[in-house]
């Protein structure tokens, strides 16, 4: 290819030199045949000049056009090596991908260790959550500076739950930023007692006594759970307000749930909604 384009470029030359040269081999030839030149027409002249003028300018922009051919040309041979190199990288790192899945790829024996696994640090989770108890629907600012202070008095004399000693916390503290708060929608509670019976007490006699009503916000108590257990238990709700309406006792625990004929004859004990 080079040497093709290297031989159209000398034959442009050669033609556009004979266009040139050639009305002055005429005039030239004339004189030594000793005729004597007819009178110049000036006007023809500037015409002739202008044209070899044109001539050359095609010329010179043909020699450019055929500079930026090879330029393109190389590029070009660039880019396809370049193509060729990211074709090279892509299969070999297709190679080492394939020989990752392999590597992690789980069998049925894994599969099973894994799901015992996260059923042992859920059910570690929930253990350490067994002190928390949740409060919701408190209005927002209604605990003031001192909210252990606060809490213990609601438990007392809202709720009517007599300890003995009285309730000691570890901590206690609003779940989520306070600029996510809202009138409608004020942030839950969570207290942790430094006493794990004091936390049952809790639990179950303030759902016992639900629900209770603060300023006119509807206050619930509920024990604090993970977020897999949490997941199945709302997974239940449906089937919960089915058994209601069906008048069938039932009782949601920690997390399965065992429904409970109204004549106390017959049981179940499930603990995903599909059993």
């Amino acid at each position: 290819m080079p040497n093709d384009k290297t031989a159209s470029k000398h034959s442009r030359q050669l033609l556009f030199s004979e266009a040139i040269a050639q009305p002055k081999a005429m005039m030239a030839q004339t004189a030594s045949q000793g005729h004597t030149s007819p009178p110049v027409d000036q006007p023809a002249l500037d015409a002739t000049d202008r044209i070899l003028q044109e001539i050359a300018s095609v010329g010179r922009r043909l020699e450019a056009m055929d500079l930026k051919i090879t330029d393109l040309t190389l590029a070009s041979s660039s880019i396809r090596a370049d193509i060729a190199g990211f074709r090279e990288t892509a299969n070999n790192l297709d190679q080492r991908l394939s020989v990752v899945e392999d590597h992690i790829a789980t069998t049925p024996d894994q599969e099973e260790e894994l799901k015992s696994l996260r059923a042992k640090l859920t059910e570690l989770e929930d253990r350490s959550r067994r002190d928390n108890v949740r409060f919701f629907g408190i209005p927002e600012q209604k605990e003031g500076s001192d909210i252990k202070t606060f809490l213990s008095s609601l438990l007392t004399n809202h709720f009517g739950i007599e300890f003995s000693p009285p309730p000691e916390f570890q901590r206690v503290h609003r779940i989520g930023p306070s600029h996510k708060a809202s009138a409608n929608k004020p942030r839950p509670i969570i207290a942790c007692f430094l006493l794990h019976e004091q936390a049952r007490q809790v639990i179950s006699t303030a759902k016992a006594r639900q629900p209770k009503s603060l300023d006119g916000h509807e206050i619930r108590v509920a024990a604090d759970f993970s977020r897999l257990t949490n997941d199945r238990r709302r997974a239940f709700l449906a089937l919960r307000l089915q058994l209601r309406s069906l008048d069938i006792k039932y009782g949601l625990f920690e997390p399965a749930l065992y429904t409970k004929s109204s004549l106390g004859k017959s049981y179940r004990q499930l603990r995903h909604t599909k059993d």
